[in-house]
C-alpha cells in the first residue's frame, strides 16, 4: 500500500474505557440535571483541552479557538437539559463545537490548516511522518515544511466538510461512528468524505511520498 495511503487509514476501534469514560461522564451530566450546577466543571476540566485542540485545528486561530472553546461549553451548559444520553457527552459536546467552528469559518470565510505539529500525539505525528519519508536531520526538516506546504494547498481545494472530516478522524482520532454522530450524517457519508480527502491528498501529494 501507499506510505501516504497507510499514514491516512487508520481505523480506532472503540474500547471498553471509551464506553467507562461514557458512562462517567453521563452520571455527572445527570448530577448536573438535577441541580448540582457545580459538577460541570468537572466536565470542563476534563475536555477544555480537547475541545480547544480539535477547534484551533479548525480554525488556526489561538484566539478564536480560545472564544469558540468558551462559548461551546456556554452552549452545552444551556443545553444540558436536553442531553439525554443518545450518544456520549464526549461526542455532543463535539457535535457543539464543530458546528460553532463551521459557523465560524463560514462567516468568515477562515482558511484552515493541517498541521504535523497540531498533532496532540506526538508519537503518532512521529510515524506519520517516517511513513512519508526517510529523510533525516535538516533534510527531513526541509522536507516536511514544503509537505505542510503542499498539504495546506491540497486541503484548500476541499469543502469546510471535508477538512473537518480529515480533522477528526486523522488529528483527533475520532472513529468513523463518532465522527457520523458530530456531524449529523451516516457513517457512509463519512468514509466517503474520507475516501474522497485520501485520493486528492494522494494524487496532489503523490511527489513527497518515498516510492
Amino acid at each position: 500500500m501507499n506510505p501516504l495511503a497507510k499514514a491516512l487509514n487508520k481505523t480506532l476501534v472503540a474500547s471498553p474505557e471509551r464506553q467507562q469514560e461514557a458512562d462517567t461522564d453521563w452520571a455527572i451530566v445527570r448530577r448536573v440535571q438535577e441541580g448540582n450546577v457545580g459538577d460541570f466543571d468537572t466536565l470542563i476540566r476534563k475536555y477544555r483541552e480537547r475541545v480547544y485542540a480539535i477547534i484551533y485545528n479548525m480554525t488556526s486561530n489561538r484566539e478564536d479557538a480560545a472564544d469558540l472553546t468558551q462559548d461551546a461549553f456556554i452552549k452545552a451548559f444551556q443545553s444540558i437539559h436536553r442531553f439525554q444520553g443518545q450518544s456520549s457527552f464526549f461526542t455532543w459536546l463535539y457535535r457543539i463545537a464543530v458546528n460553532g467552528s463551521l459557523s465560524h469559518l463560514r462567516r468568515n470565510k477562515l482558511r484552515t490548516f493541517f498541521s504535523f505539529e497540531k498533532i496532540h500525539d506526538e508519537e503518532k505525528g512521529h510515524e506519520i511522518i517516517s511513513q512519508l519519508t526517510d529523510k533525516t536531520g535538516g533534510d527531513r526538516e526541509l522536507f516536511v515544511k514544503e509537505l505542510q506546504e503542499k498539504l495546506n494547498e491540497a486541503l484548500q481545494k476541499l469543502s469546510i466538510k471535508h477538512r473537518t472530516v480529515v480533522t477528526l478522524f486523522e488529528i483527533d482520532g475520532l472513529s468513523h461512528e463518532e465522527i457520523a454522530d458530530v456531524m449529523n450524517c451516516s457513517v457512509g457519508t463519512v468514509r466517503s468524505r474520507l475516501h474522497y480527502a485520501k485520493q486528492l491528498l494522494q494524487s496532489e501529494l503523490q511527489a513527497y511520498v518515498r516510492s
